[in-house]
């Protein structure tokens, strides 16, 4: 039989052992969640890089169709519309938005440019189609890359016990690049 010290030691052995093993949990859960929304806001980026490039390319197309189509007004009037603002200033749910509104506006001018045989030929609206292509080709890669990132981040979040870490240090789930819209689905198709 034990006596009383050796009772209160293994006591505080036991203890002890429970503090560091869960102050152990905490560390690395916590870097965890760091880890995994510091790769979130890194796949954010890079796919941003392709919403900026093809954002640029925007004024270059409708300036392109604008000589062809000097009736279809209203069509490049929303494209324009959907182009004006700060992109550096919107934040990174309205620049999801923005391009969203974006991808329908480019299905519109796509739509514009098969009524005119001209346009398509043109050497400039060809090659603006091409490069809007391959940022469409990269936009994509981009979004897959950064919803399976944020999938990973968003399961570490909810999923217990680590959802537990989450909450007290305030770690919120992260918005998924989706496309919500049954036209913007389709792809944006730039071929001619």
């Amino acid at each position: 039989m034990l006596s009383n010290g050796a009772v209160t030691a293994v006591i505080v052995i036991v203890i002890v052992a429970v503090v560091i093993i869960l102050a152990v949990y905490i560390g690395s859960t916590y870097n965890s969640l760091v880890k995994n929304r510091n790769a979130v806001e890194e796949a954010f980026s890079t796919m941003d890089v392709y919403l900026k490039k093809r954002w640029d390319l925007i004024p270059n197309i409708v300036a392109s169709v604008k000589g062809y189509a000097k009736h279809e007004a209203e069509t490049l009037e929303k494209v324009i519309a959907a182009r004006n603002g700060g992109y550096q200033a919107l934040s990174d749910e309205e620049k999801l938005e923005a391009n969203a509104e974006l991808s329908r506006g480019l299905a519109a001018i796509n739509a514009l440019a098969e009524r005119y045989p001209d346009l398509k030929a043109n050497e400039n609206f060809l090659n603006l189609n091409g490069q809007l292509q391959k940022t469409e080709e990269d936009i994509a890669n981009a979004r897959k890359f950064y919803n399976a990132v944020v999938k990973t981040y968003n399961n570490k979040v909810e999923m217990f016990p680590s959802s537990i870490i989450a909450s007290m240090f305030k770690f919120a789930r992260k918005q998924m690049f989706v496309v919500d819209d049954a036209a913007e689905r389709q792809a944006v198709k730039v071929e001619f």
